[in-house]
């Protein structure tokens, strides 16, 4: 097949960036984004939903170790945005797809054991409390899942979340066929009795209402590579709800490089399982990067993977400052720092063909997923 080698650097590392002339704003890129598309369907044998749930992800193939592997040919990569349809009676499809480039004018290893896992020094991550807070945007596009992680909101019946909360690379977990996702609303209080002595300073009382999950997409890269090298790299799930949730979500958008992040920073809020029924926000440095992750160091504890990592930069095409999801929160590895392991917890990176394959899964038709 002439000719594969190139396309597949293009898919995977070439980005047709626009140069900004904005000056100092920080501005999204414009990319060329590849196209997926079904091309063939295999009904499966129903899961058996036996797996427990993994609440973070620990990989020991690191920095190094993933630049070191070698690119990916056309066949493998098509292989792994293959994906999985479970849907809510239990009944699964396996998607064979199709890659293609269309040009723009057409129409057409041992891991390491610690107590205090993805806390680094002082934690610096902060409850949000309060109506007012969450309820707004962008800390409103946070869910919680049944399966005990986070999801967020990026289109009307759509959650983005990590693969490893339904799926541990083996089989599906045994909450995955009962999905729901919860939204934090505030309790209903029954009559006035005691609000006029209710301080202002105290946080109102949140509860989750849940919305019965109508299916959901699993690449089969995370479901091939749990066990080698690539799988971390295709952590990543698209849950479709059985109804709107009718709040504001946040669109997705192809990850750019680091050194082009406002700051050099990501963003995202979390369902932290040592701080219950608290949505927690935290933010902080990136510090190196592959073509498929981002490893920072910000504070984190299980519960909060699948979180949607965003940055929030100017949208030159509509004069405006815009957030958008880049990555999905999955776990830590152990990086060897010129000689000197440390522990970074990672993000996959929304890279074009990800970005084509979640928009796809949201749209329905690839002349909607032509911009990152």
């Amino acid at each position: 097949m002439a000719g594969v080698p190139t396309l597949i650097l293009f898919l995977c590392t070439v980005k047709d960036v626009l140069p900004s002339n904005s000056r100092w704003k920080p501005t999204w890129p414009s990319y060329k984004v590849p196209v997926i598309l079904p091309q063939s369907t295999l009904n499966l044998d129903k899961p058996q939903f036996d797996a427990e749930t993994k609440l973070e992800v620990v990989s020991s193939c690191g920095l190094e170790c993933h630049k070191r592997s070698p690119l990916p040919t056309y066949e493998e990569v098509k292989d792994y945005l293959s994906y999985e349809t479970l849907y809510a009676n239990g009944s699964l499809v396996e998607t064979e797809v199709g890659i293609y480039v269309i040009s723009r004018g057409s129409d057409g290893s041992q891991s390491r054991s610690r107590t205090k896992r993805q806390i680094y020094g002082y934690d610096s991550r902060f409850s949000i409390f309060g109506k007012d807070f969450l309820l707004n945007y962008p800390f409103s596009t946070s869910v919680k899942l049944s399966t005990g992680c986070t999801g967020t909101l990026v289109a009307e019946k759509h959650v983005l979340t990590a693969a490893h909360c339904i799926h541990d690379g083996k089989s599906y977990v045994k909450g995955a066929q009962k999905l729901r996702v919860g939204f934090l609303k505030p309790k209903v209080k029954h009559g006035n009795k005691g609000a006029n002595i209710t301080s202002s300073t105290m946080p109102e009382k949140m509860k989750f209402q849940w919305i019965r999950v109508k299916r959901t997409h699993v690449p089969k890269g995370w479901i091939k590579g749990n066990a080698n090298d690539i799988g971390m790299d295709y952590d990543y799930a698209l849950l479709e709800l059985k109804k709107p949730h009718k709040r504001k979500f946040m669109k997705i958008g192809v990850s750019p490089p680091a050194r082009q992040l406002p700051g050099g920073r990501i963003h995202f809020s979390g369902y932290d399982n040592d701080r219950p029924g608290n949505l927690v926000y935290r933010f902080c440095d990136v510090k190196d990067e592959t073509f498929d992750l981002l490893y920072q160091q910000c504070d984190a504890q299980p519960g909060a993977s699948g979180s949607g990592v965003y940055v929030r930069m100017w949208k030159r095409q509509h004069q405006k400052w815009e957030r958008k999801i880049i990555g999905i929160f999955s776990g830590h590895q152990w990086v060897d720092m010129n000689g000197t392991p440390q522990d970074f917890n990672v993000a996959v990176r929304i890279t074009p063909l990800k970005y084509a394959q979640i928009c796809y899964w949201i749209k329905g038709n690839y002349l909607d997923c032509r911009d990152g």
